[in-house]
């Protein structure tokens, strides 16, 4: 059977009896770990709080904090909870076993521990963890902070829950002409380009991106992190994107190429935000009624020929000193009646 070989890593060794903390480090440190030592449970948990630990070899039965206590304290922290802990006990029965476990151990070895087990275990333990840092790092390549940390807090589950938030749509303005007469390298460096303008914006506003489709974009603004303010967030939001579209607009008219133009929908009210997909490939999203009139209200900026166009709970949200022009009610495909539709002045 080929043997797991772990990378090198820093351990926490946590046991009251001296003489178990020092072998048992030497043993460790003899198979290229660095290890550091804790004399009891409150030691080793204020240790661990300060982070770069790989892994904790814990005793249960220690002075002021027991290893159950730890474990229980490692559970309810979000930065720890995945550190894998090896338990070295010499407390016997099978209910001791289960518990370690139930609290999170990754495995559980009597005392006195075979150093062949115990290497075993141990490489096998950090080359899980490897896989789940791995995994983390993924998610927070392809989804954004906000998203990575609901999911390091809340873990991943399908489904949602209902939020008040603000929705954004925006889109490039006759982007299929523009993308038909250039190259396409040209247009995907151009997409690039733009996203990075986009996102820049809206995460500085706290929103989230969510959803890219072609030249079109769809953020949130209050989930899944609350927002105070959400519907405001967003407008200033769409008023920075509008000034760094002009900017790049500046940029590309001295490189010979055509100016952009975007166009966005804003709404605000109750929706249902999660994840949606399937549990091998999932987005995290919202839908609803103020999903369906921002994405409407988007596509109207192209008969209104305005720039920025909001409903009207996001324009009672940003208060009467907003420079907003009421364009009255509106017939907006998929409504049932008209709805009261403002622009807002883009700086």
């Amino acid at each position: 059977m080929r043997e797991v070989r772990a990378q090198p890593a820093r351990l926490l060794v946590a046991d009251d009896n001296r003489v178990n903390r020092l072998l048992l480090s030497r043993s460790l440190e003899l198979q290229g770990h660095t290890v550091a030592m804790a004399e009891n449970g409150r030691v080793a948990l204020e240790m661990l709080q300060k982070g770069g630990f790989d892994l904790v070899l814990l005793d249960m039965e220690m002075p002021e904090m027991t290893g159950f206590e730890v474990l229980e304290q490692l559970a309810a922290d979000p930065k720890l909870r995945d550190l894998p802990v090896i338990v070295t006990s010499s407390l016997e029965g099978i209910d001791h076993i289960v518990r370690c476990i139930e609290l999170g151990a990754e495995d559980y070895l009597p005392k006195p521990v075979n150093p062949v087990l115990l290497k075993a275990r141990l490489n096998a333990s950090l080359e899980k963890k490897r896989l789940r840092d791995q995994q983390k790092d993924m998610v927070r390549r392809f989804a954004t902070t906000a998203v990575a940390a609901d999911l390091d807090a809340s873990g991943f589950a399908l489904g949602g829950k209902r939020v008040h938030a603000t929705v954004m749509f925006s889109d490039i303005r006759g982007f299929t002409s523009l993308a038909e007469s250039q190259p396409p390298e040209e247009t995907i460096e151009l997409l690039n380009t733009y996203y990075t303008l986009m996102f820049d914006a809206i995460s500085g506003q706290g929103g989230v991106v969510n959803q890219m489709v072609g030249d079109g974009l769809m953020a949130i603004f209050g989930a899944p992190l609350p927002l105070a303010d959400s519907a405001t967030a967003a407008v200033n939001a769409a008023r920075e994107m509008i000034e760094m579209v002009q900017l790049l607009g500046v940029e590309r008219l001295s490189q010979g190429k055509p100016e952009i133009r975007i166009g966005i929908g804003i709404a605000t009210g109750d929706m249902i935000a999660g994840y949606t997909g399937t549990q091998d490939r999932a987005t995290y999203t919202c839908v609803g009624d103020t999903v369906n009139l921002a994405a409407r209200l988007e596509a109207h900026t192209k008969v209104a020929g305005e720039t920025i166009l909001m409903d009207g709970a996001t324009r009672a949200a940003l208060g009467e000193k907003a420079a907003v022009t009421a364009l009255g009610p509106v017939e907006i495909r998929g409504k049932a009646g008209p709805v009261e539709v403002f622009a807002a002045k883009a700086n």
